[in-house]
């Protein structure tokens, strides 16, 4: 193997069609209170607008996460950064990317969230993979929720 086939950070992108125009998924993700119905089962508080650290609970995982807002344009981009497992930052932290991208000429949105900065190990990859079910249980939670008002997650993890 050469040194430039050689895997040296995982990343992983997963994405989803929501039935609803760019800037109210955007909301529906940067407004805790939106956030705190369908995904952050223990709460979220404060908006994601640069240079905030806002704060997100889970059931799943106790105690609130603190969440470093890096880059927010409306309704296109949200970058945030936050603490990770195995992570190839010397700070210890994932960078995650969500964008919100028109379809069907604006009726639609296709969501993309990436996270990067894993390190290409076991352990990292378990890491990874877990956060890559999160986003991905995300995506689905975010959509019946706009389109449906159903929180998914409700009773799910307690």
């Amino acid at each position: 193997m050469s040194n430039d086939d050689r895997l040296e950070e995982l990343r992983f992108t997963v994405s989803g069609r929501v039935a609803r125009p760019p800037a109210e998924v955007y909301e529906a993700v940067a407004d805790p209170e939106q956030l705190s119905h369908y995904f952050t089962t223990g709460g979220a508080k404060g908006r994601l607008a640069v240079g905030a650290v806002v704060s997100w609970d889970f059931h799943d995982f106790p105690g609130a996460f603190p969440v470093t807002v890096v880059e927010a344009v409306p309704p296109t981009k949200i970058v945030i950064r936050w603490a990770g497992r195995e992570t190839t930052d010397p700070n210890g932290v994932t960078t995650t990317t969500f964008e919100f991208e028109p379809i069907d000429d604006g009726t639609r949105t296709l969501v993309t969230i990436t996270e990067s900065s894993w390190r290409a190990t076991t352990a990292g990859a378990k890491s990874a993979f877990g956060n890559c079910e999160g986003w991905t249980g995300m995506l689905a939670a975010l959509k019946a929720w706009l389109e449906h008002g159903i929180n998914l997650r409700e009773g799910f993890y307690a």
